[in-house]
């Protein structure tokens, strides 16, 4: 199979996943998933999660998958895929995908992200835990006046998960997290940027990713007024609406 067929057989899988569940609207995740407490000194859970290169990014996709395919209580996939059927989804190697697709699973449980139960003959069943990684029961990010980071599904069943590097997908929720629907270009403080436990480099390149996606648009604009030192710095204006259709494959 080609990369481009197994590309489309993944946004295949990934659709019906998202059919079968009957997800609609926006996947929401918790802003602590995101970004750190002010004065919080440890990493958020999404910055833990894609450290370690490759691993990182199969972890990313797993537990954003299992998160958009948990819609409802007890937050838990009975009979999810197995690691072949995970392999052929997130398109990873065919021979080397199953392994990788066990190993960062279990990651997942030792770290408190999701819990799994062995199942005789079946793959473990995973229930989907809190997005701090404590291990504490899942809620629902939202209702009831709650603040949440709404991904549309359109990152799923468009394919935007498996073209996105884990660094643009993490500044990706960083960026839908400060902007706060807002519609116009808004300036990021260093100090708010540090909260998400991405450095500076890793910043800008996932930035540029972004750009180049047409996910993103930078705009330099002036601080401060007439009497003050004026300093150009980077607005930020995400379009959302770009995940509603197919990204360019390179």
């Amino acid at each position: 199979m080609s990369s481009g067929e197994q590309r489309a057989e993944a946004v295949r899988l990934l659709k019906s996943a998202a059919d079968k569940v009957k997800r609609t609207g926006r996947v929401p995740f918790p802003p602590a998933f995101v970004i750190a407490a002010e004065g919080e000194k440890q990493e958020p859970p999404l910055a833990r999660l894609i450290q370690g290169g490759r691993g990182g990014e199969v972890r990313l996709k797993l537990y954003m998958c299992i998160t958009m395919m948990a819609t409802g209580k007890p937050y838990d996939l009975r009979t999810p895929p197995s690691p072949h059927g995970w392999t052929r989804m997130l398109a990873l190697d065919p021979q080397k995908g199953p392994r990788r697709v066990a190993s960062n699973l279990k990651w997942l449980g030792d770290n408190g992200f999701i819990r799994l139960e062995a199942q005789w003959g079946r793959p473990s069943a995973i229930t989907l835990l809190s997005a701090t990684g404590d291990g504490k029961e899942y809620s629902q990010p939202r209702g009831d006046g709650k603040r949440y980071v709404g991904v549309p599904l359109g990152f799923w069943i468009h394919g935007w998960l498996l073209c996105l590097s884990p660094t643009a997908t993490a500044v990706l929720l960083a960026l839908i997290e400060v902007l706060g629907g807002h519609s116009e270009a808004r300036y990021i403080p260093t100090t708010r940027r540090q909260r998400y436990g991405l450095s500076p480099d890793t910043w800008t390149k996932a930035r540029k990713e972004l750009e180049a996606r047409s996910l993103l648009v930078v705009k330099r604009e002036p601080q401060g007024d007439f009497y003050d030192f004026m300093r150009l710095r980077n607005a930020y204006q995400l379009d959302l609406e770009r995940l509603d259709s197919p990204p360019n494959w390179w």
